[in-house]
């Protein structure tokens, strides 16, 4: 069995290319993948060559994390059956191509417990539940959201940037988001957009920065109440240093918000199928996977391209 692939070979150097898969076993399911997202995260690294070296790390690689598809056969240890739709958080089939993360092809093997069935009514949409997932974590991570506290400060009004604003509103707060890039300081939903020049507060209780930017710690440690907490929910290839005097000052907290866990998967599910978190509006750019090239560009260099997904229909 056979499918094409999204394959950077090496950084900058992307190639659309048939591989073999590793057959599937009984606890498998083969996915026939309709839409696959870009992230301007990790991929973005992957793609300059700035990931940082991890376990799995290494050219050539299948890239991608958020992708949808149907079910075309499903082993009987799956739990799963054909024609489900289902999200995707990657796979690794393709035999000496390493799958990191896996989920850009036209089809793949993976365990039938990694699959998650979508909302009723979620198609292409559906390829932003990972990015949701990981605003929940951000948000709660783990704990229930009853008394938890809220971001009151959203750094970076990007994609993930809006899912943190549109959970925090949809579980009862009002988070003030940053954004210094004028062309993305549209699209608020129930929460305020501001240049961070306009914004003279600085007791702000917890701030989650989704921004990147290594250098920007010393800014919002300046910008919490005493005993405030900083979440650090982007990912920084750069080492981050801050001055202690201030952070002393205020008893500051620093926290990282690592990756999902599948019960931010099943909550973030639960808020997007009741209608209390909308995706609409997220995705604004799509190529076909011919194009690929292309939309890997203009992800990663249009400040207006919120989300790049590629359609994998017209490449089967």
């Amino acid at each position: 069995m056979k499918a094409t692939a999204v394959v950077i070979e090496k950084p900058e150097h992307l190639a659309v290319s048939e591989l073999e898969l590793t057959p599937p076993g009984d606890a498998d399911v083969v996915v026939d993948i309709l839409w696959s997202g870009i992230s301007t995260g990790t991929e973005r690294l992957l793609w300059t060559g700035r990931m940082p070296d991890f376990p799995g790390m290494g050219y050539p690689l299948v890239p991608g994390y958020e992708s949808v598809g149907c079910i075309a056969a499903a082993g009987p240890d799956s739990g799963c059956q054909e024609g489900e739709m289902v999200f995707v958080p990657g796979a690794a089939c393709y035999g000496e191509v390493r799958g990191l993360f896996g989920g850009a092809a036209s089809r793949v093997v993976v365990p039938g417990a990694k699959v998650v069935p979508l909302p009723q009514g979620l198609e292409e949409e559906g390829v932003l539940l990972a990015l949701a997932a990981t605003a929940y974590h951000a948000i709660f991570q783990g704990q229930p959201p009853q008394g938890h506290l809220l971001p009151e400060l959203i750094v970076g009004h990007g994609v993930l940037g809006r899912l943190l604003a549109r959970i925090a509103v949809a579980t009862g707060g009002s988070p003030v988001v940053w954004e210094v890039n004028p062309e993305r300081q549209e699209g608020a939903e129930g929460y305020e957009v501001l240049h961070p020049e306009r914004d003279e507060r600085r007791d702000y209780g917890r701030i989650i920065d989704v921004s990147g930017d290594a250098g920007l710690l010393d800014t919002l440690i300046a910008r919490l109440a005493r005993g405030g907490e900083v979440v650090l929910a982007g990912f920084y290839s750069q080492p981050l240093n801050f001055a202690f005097p201030p952070a002393f000052m205020r008893e500051a907290r620093l926290r990282c918000a690592a990756e999902w866990q599948p019960g931010d998967l099943t909550e973030i599910n639960n808020l997007i199928g009741s209608g209390r978190v909308s995706l609409h509006a997220l995705i604004t750019h799509r190529h076909p996977v011919s194009e690929a090239r292309q939309a890997y560009q203009t992800a990663f260099g249009d400040p207006r391209c919120l989300k790049m997904i590629l359609d994998w229909r017209s490449g089967r």
